[in-house]
């Protein structure tokens, strides 16, 4: 794909291979097929998705896009520092950033298995500040709403626009109707200079019209339309015909 948005914030992405010449370690996460074939990727300039089945590499590389950005691996803003367990893979050392002429003035790594220590994290610097920062998540502590409602308080009141948001597995907390909620948040972030990097297994959320689409196989990357991905398919297959696809999978 060529790279013709400059003024993106990651045009795109380029993976520098470890070891001499055209060798690859034979280690985690080099071992996953989709990293081990990857080169470079380009991003679109306002939303970009990666979809496929669990341990394709989807977080993996969501993971080592947002530290190479500089933001912290458990997620957060790029201002957050803490480390609860370091367990993060050494993808990101071999990534390499194409960025476009404009920087970011807001952004935002959301991911769900590390949510919770985001929100400590930020319960303990509100009571460091004296109970500013909570004000600027929606004014209640994360911990004391719904895992849901926490994580969609966050893209509601946190994300400021013309910003980068890296979002692991967003649909993970929220509920269907929350995600179509989500989707008209993601419009008016775009609408407001944002750029969204976002790994998901929600055909709700890849309806993002426009979105460049990445579906990432054993086999390796690739771009794919809306109704070409497999969970479109799969989940158009089971609510057209419930009780036969019931039937299969039941027998």
């Amino acid at each position: 794909m060529e790279l013709k948005n400059f003024d993106q914030f990651i045009r795109a992405v380029h993976l520098k291979k470890p070891g001499t010449g055209t060798e690859i370690p034979q280690r985690y996460p080099f071992t996953v097929p989709a990293i081990r074939e990857l080169k470079d990727l380009a991003m679109h300039p306002a939303v970009t998705f990666f979809v496929g089945e669990n341990g394709t590499g989807k977080s993996t590389l969501m993971e080592a896009i947002a530290i190479a950005c500089g933001f912290n691996p458990e997620g957060g803003t790029q201002n957050f520092t803490f480390e609860t367990r370091a367990s993060h893979s050494e993808l990101h050392q071999f990534i390499k950033l194409v960025r476009g002429v404009r920087r970011p003035q807001d952004g935002f790594f959301l991911r769900g298995e590390s949510f919770y220590n985001v929100a400590t994290h930020i319960d303990d610097l509100d009571r460091e500040g004296a109970g500013s920062l909570v004000q600027s998540y929606g004014g209640t502590s994360l911990h004391e709403q719904s895992h849901g409602e926490a994580f969609f308080s966050v893209m509601m009141n946190r994300f400021g626009g013309r910003g980068l948001y890296i979002l692991d597995e967003p649909e993970a907390a929220l509920s269907p109707a929350r995600q179509m909620s989500m989707l008209s948040r993601m419009h008016q972030l775009v609408q407001m200079g944002s750029q969204f990097l976002i790994a998901t297994h929600s055909p709700i959320i890849m309806a993002y019209p426009q979105a460049l689409l990445y579906e990432v196989t054993e086999g390796g990357i690739e771009v794919k339309k809306y109704n070409e991905t497999t969970h479109y398919f799969v989940m158009k297959s089971f609510l057209n015909n419930p009780e036969g696809m019931l039937k299969i999978l039941l027998e």
